[in-house]
């Protein structure tokens, strides 16, 4: 469908067209209609099928067509890294429009807070904010949202997955009864729907099965404790050149020891995670992007909603537990018609998780074992059913098993944990 059939303001048909947007996508041509209506909306898509796009463009024809003499629109999102995103997507959409916008996030009081209070005070058409700090600036009692005519929850599975219920029900006492709300999630839990019929009224729903990874991208699993994983990474990019690599990993205790042990096989590395200060994660992600270093550790406060491109791998330092998480996590590599290779790393603890993919994905993934033809030693076997009757042991210290035997372990006083460089 093209966007010329959605009826949409000239000055938005030509930031359309000056964003070299072609056709519509799926979630944008079901999404753009409800939401020129005024209809509430309860959207499920995931990460890369343009649904920013699927709610700017109608809330920008909304400006283009109303007078907001304060802030007409407020768009909550989970990480700062997804506000600095959409607030570039509108300068550039916005563009034509006229349209202003301001991204509130961050953590302490400065220069940033300065500025984000004059633009809650006086006003803008778009306002994008992490829940945390807008409730900071709330309860001093100089923001006016009385005008806000449009709500937009996104990655709203996310929010409530970091804790922010509470504080997404007080923003929204803030806010005009009447209003247009729209709910963007990349999973549909039970939570989400209690969610939506307490803040949703007679919503459009639309469900876009969470589809499989593009075939441009080169699934490879891999069997290997954790003492294996690093040093079967740098074999497996031996041969590679131009490496832009990010490196996921479920544990932000992690990240900087993975990134030590990553600069002592060679490799220049940076880590980023939610325990980042905020000025360090933007130059830590910009010099990612103008390739500076090869590879990015993160966390998944990166596998949504950050747009990076040309990556040449992305590597799963372990297995998701959610395998909606794993496409996320895999979809940064092979995007515009590019290929990517996504490598996986499988240890004991994590092969019920692979089931959870392959149930997803409706076949069973190839799983290597190549460890011990690169004098690493055995593999684990993947026998996840095993592993699961055993209660899921912990992960050992780095050169050392986690217990002597793979059978039942024994009833003892647990150990203390070590945080070390390849616990996952």
């Amino acid at each position: 469908m093209n966007f010329n059939e959605f009826e949409l303001h000239e000055d938005v048909l030509n930031a359309v067209d000056s964003m070299n947007y072609q056709q519509a996508t799926p979630i944008q041509e079901q999404a753009i209609p409800y939401i020129l209506s005024g209809k509430d909306l309860l959207a499920c898509a995931q990460t890369g099928t343009g649904k920013t796009a699927a709610y700017l463009i109608p809330i920008l024809d909304k400006v283009a067509h109303e007078s907001n003499e304060h802030t007409g629109a407020l768009i909550l999102v989970p990480t700062r890294e997804l506000a600095v995103q959409i607030d570039q997507q509108i300068q550039g959409l916005g563009y034509f429009v006229g349209a202003t916008s301001i991204a509130v996030y961050g953590g302490n009081k400065g220069p940033e807070w300065d500025q984000q209070k004059k633009a809650l005070t006086q006003g803008a058409d778009i306002i994008i904010a992490t829940p945390g700090r807008l409730i900071a600036h709330l309860q001093l009692g100089y923001v006016t949202f009385g005008n806000v005519k449009h709500l937009v929850l996104d990655e709203a599975d996310r929010m409530l997955d970091m804790g922010f219920l509470s504080d997404i029900l007080k923003i929204m006492s803030f806010l005009p009864a009447k209003r247009q709300t729209l709910m963007f999630s990349a999973t549909m839990p039970p939570k989400i729907g209690d969610l939506a019929k307490r803040i949703l009224q007679n919503p459009e729903e639309i469900r876009l099965a969470v589809s499989r990874p593009v075939d441009r991208i080169d699934q490879q699993f891999y069997m290997a404790k954790d003492e294996q994983k690093l040093p079967l990474l740098l074999h497996l990019l031996s041969q590679v050149e131009n490496t832009s690599m990010v490196l996921f990993t479920s544990r932000k205790s992690t990240v900087e020891p993975i990134v030590r042990a990553l600069k002592k096989l060679g490799l220049a590395a940076r880590g980023i995670s939610s325990d980042s200060e905020q000025a360090d994660r933007e130059i830590v992600l910009r010099e990612f992007k103008n390739r500076q270093f090869p590879v990015l550790v993160a966390t998944d406060v990166l596998s949504r909603g950050i747009d990076i491109d040309n990556l040449s791998h992305v590597v799963n330092y372990d297995v998701p537990r959610d395998p909606e998480d794993y496409v996320h996590r895999i979809g940064r590599t092979a995007r515009a018609e590019s290929k990517g290779t996504a490598i996986t790393f499988i240890n004991e603890q994590d092969q019920k998780y692979v089931l959870k993919i392959e149930k997803l994905f409706e076949k069973e993934l190839e799983k290597r074992s190549i460890t011990q033809d690169l004098g690493l030693g055995d593999a684990p076997l993947f026998e996840p059913r095993r592993f699961r009757a055993a209660g899921g042991r912990k992960p050992g210290v780095a050169g050392k098993p986690a217990h002597k035997s793979a059978g039942r372990p024994k009833r003892r006083k647990p150990k203390k944990e070590t945080n070390n460089p390849t616990q996952a």
